[in-house]
């Protein structure tokens, strides 16, 4: 009897500390007082108590100074919240033309932020931008590489999650060759996961959807897949939209992007608006060197051939994801990335198209998180491995 309680009661500790943790969280950043404690995990006070001693001890929790006394004379409430900087961790999103960091704290704040411009899709230097975000992100967040506690990367291509390792990219020459989670490791000797990026944009936008399609639209074209809460990778490549072939020519680049990318990505949308205004000199797209951004504003503001591009791409991507939605029945298509920050006049364009080639269309919306979705996505799952090692 007595060998069974030493061995269960550190067990029991050690649960109800995780429990009060996970209590903590679910309301960060607000404190929490020990009676609020008490009501979240339905554990006693003295119990509540001696975990939140431990926690604080251990640095994971923070003391505030007690609120103010009842006007009945009552003892000031003492009040915890997480300490942040007990276990930031570090998100990367490396991509052809830009390398995004962001630090996140423990209870979910951005801590810094830095994006740098890519000039070459090469690995080497795209290698050396990482290592330049990264050591602006730590600067501006005024940490150590010895004290994050995990690292996320999100890059384009088929990942291998287990061995951290890219299969394929065509978009990066050289990617596969390089070890980017053993790169970081000699730096920040900590956990570090290797993820495809639009994976990770599915994991920042999933929430309790249930179903969904994440789409990551620029100039390149992914989409993460999640199927009743979770994230669907089926054997690595699951999501690769960009190498559907649509109806029609597709125009031959040779640089590695797939046949819907050379239809309707970013730079593709930025050359229909050039031949468009030779055209028709009429449209407000005569003007400059329109990018695709400058597309939307032209439609926006009532241009009929720049109206005309965004429904032919409208119409392109809604033919590309239609198989998918018939077969896996999402409730929303979520679009992050460049073109997230198309407004209406695309949105409502796919809904439309979307409408017509589908049983149950669903509901077409673009991430408010835009170019930071797969960032975001990143730091979600660093710190959902950080507190998963602390509750286990």
């Amino acid at each position: 009897m007595g060998e069974d309680r030493a061995v269960g009661t550190p067990v029991l500790r050690r649960l109800n500390t995780a429990a009060v943790l996970r209590a903590v969280r679910e309301r960060a950043p607000d404190p929490l007082r020990l009676a609020e404690l008490v009501e979240l995990t339905g554990l006693t006070r003295p119990t509540v108590g001696q975990a939140v001693d431990d926690l604080v001890e251990a640095g994971w929790l923070q003391q505030h100074d007690p609120a103010t006394a009842s006007r009945h004379g009552g003892r000031p409430a003492v009040r915890v919240s997480l300490r942040g900087r007990a276990a930031p961790v570090l998100g990367l999103d490396v991509g052809p033309h830009t390398v995004s960091a962001g630090v996140g704290d423990l209870a979910a704040r951005r801590l810094a932020s830095v994006r740098r411009p890519v000039g070459r899709s090469e690995a080497g230097h795209l290698l050396r931008a990482v290592d330049e975000v990264v050591a602006r992100a730590l600067q501006e967040a005024d940490l150590g590489a010895d004290e994050i506690a995990g690292v996320v990367v999100a890059t384009p291509g088929i990942v291998d999650p287990g061995a951290g390792r890219v299969l394929l990219a065509p978009s990066v020459p050289g990617w596969t060759s390089v070890d980017l989670s053993g790169h970081l490791r000699d730096r920040f000797h900590c956990p570090v996961q290797v993820e495809n990026d639009a994976n990770l944009a599915a994991l920042a936008v999933a929430g309790e959807r249930g179903t969904l399609l994440a789409v990551q639209w620029g100039e390149r074209l992914g989409a993460g897949v999640v199927i009743d809460g979770r994230l669907h990778r089926g054997s690595g490549a699951a999501g690769e939209i960009g190498f559907i072939r649509p109806p029609g020519r597709v125009p031959e680049t040779g640089d590695g992007r797939g046949p819907l990318e050379r239809t309707i990505g970013a730079e593709a949308i930025a050359a229909r608006a050039r031949r468009a205004a030779r055209r028709h000199p009429e449209s407000a797209l005569r003007d400059g060197e329109p990018d695709a951004a400058a597309v939307f504003a032209a439609a926006a503001a009532g241009d009929a051939v720049a109206r005309r591009i965004v429904d032919a791409v409208a119409a392109t991507f809604a033919q590309a994801i239609a198989p998918a939605v018939l077969v896996l029945d999402p409730g929303t298509v979520v679009i992050g990335g460049g073109v997230a920050r198309a407004g209406p006049v695309l949105l409502g364009a796919i809904t439309r198209h979307l409408a017509e080639l589908t049983l149950t269309p669903p509901a077409v919306e673009f991430s408010g998180l835009a170019e930071d979705t797969v960032l975001t996505g990143a730091l979600h799952l660093a710190l959902d491995e950080v507190w998963r090692r602390l509750t286990v």
